[in-house]
């Protein structure tokens, strides 16, 4: 009955969190354009940021309320892989590769989100030998340093690379209407923030009774369902003709990801969170930033074609998540 009960629960939360994700993301892209800001940064920073409240309240309530480390670890390194798995899905969706119809200024964001991703791998690999500040680990400071300084650097490269930013006027903005778009916004978050506090309590318990373990259910399971949001706006986006908001997002969602594993630093008391990480998680690190790198690859290549329903590199990041989840339930 317990089981029964975590599996309706489970699926209550996932299906609230999509239905106010898809919302968030409508009044998100909203309040751009009531506000003039840029629709490619609002994918990088503000869509990726709504789109990740999930993982933040999932990771926080994980270690500070079912006190279940690699639960939230496994959310976190698991969302990174299934939002670039979300590649290969919109690559289906299109006639010619995605990656030949954005921007290749995006490699510099998922150059940052290789760098944010090492450092977590590393914050994990030498959890023994890092200092803690009274049980936050010294590593933590850092990918809040980095996290800052390449948000910082996208925003001027950005900036130094998009010519309409230039030549962006002024929007003459109907205070009322915003308003009204906030509190909406507003709203929506309060069920995601809501639905999401839940998510680990089921998830810990199918976990223990399916026999599948924290780290595979997490990286699986839990990640695809607090990544559900990203994959309907991604996929919105694609439909209006916003591909590179809808990579951006991607990319920004995997960067912000890697700062809410240090936000999950702070609110876990059993001292440093990286130590209490299972080095199963590490498997998990290295394809997301083998992952990266195809990705990169092809939006420096740029294929004009493809020869089957996927492009080469959109096939590849396929193989590449089909055979994590294999390995990671081999070693459960």
């Amino acid at each position: 009955m317990e089981v029964l009960e975590s599996i309706s629960g489970f699926i209550f939360c996932s299906a609230a969190i999509v239905y106010a994700g898809i919302k968030l993301s409508f009044y998100g892209d909203r309040i751009a354009e009531q506000t003039g800001l840029g629709k490619a940064w609002i994918g990088l920073i503000m869509m990726a940021s709504i789109t990740s409240l999930p993982e933040l309240i999932t990771g926080i309530s994980s270690v500070a309320i079912v006190n279940a480390p690699d639960l939230a670890a496994g959310d976190i390194f698991g969302s990174c892989v299934f939002n670039l798995f979300i590649l290969s899905i919109l690559d289906v969706l299109l006639k010619k590769p995605i990656t030949s119809l954005v921007r290749s200024t995006h490699v510099f964001a998922g150059a940052c989100g290789i760098i944010l991703i090492t450092l977590s791998g590393l914050a994990i690999l030498l959890s023994a030998e890092t200092p803690v500040i009274g049980w936050i680990s010294l590593m933590t400071p850092v990918i809040f340093i980095v996290y800052l300084l390449s948000i910082w650097l996208i925003f001027k490269f950005e900036n130094r690379n998009d010519q309409k930013a230039k030549e962006k006027e002024l929007v003459k903005t109907d205070s009322a209407a915003l308003q009204k778009t906030l509190m909406r916004y507003a709203f929506n978050a309060f069920i995601v923030v809501a639905a999401a506090l839940f998510l680990p309590y089921f998830g810990n318990i199918l976990a223990t009774q399916s026999g599948m373990g924290n780290t595979f259910f997490g990286t699986l399971f839990l990640a695809i369902s607090t990544s559900l949001p990203e994959l309907v706006v991604c996929i919105s986006a694609i439909r209006i003709g916003s591909v590179d908001m809808a990579v951006g997002n991607l990319f920004g969602s995997n960067i912000f990801n890697i700062f809410i594993l240090g936000i999950d630093d702070l609110f876990y008391r059993g001292g440093s969170l990286f130590a209490a990480i299972h080095p199963e998680n590490l498997i998990s690190i290295l394809f997301v930033i083998i992952m990266t790198a195809v990705a990169a690859i092809g939006l420096l290549f740029k294929a004009e074609r493809k020869r089957f329903l996927l492009a080469a590199d959109a096939f590849i990041i396929l193989l590449l998540y089909a055979g994590l989840m294999i390995l990671l339930f081999i070693l459960k």
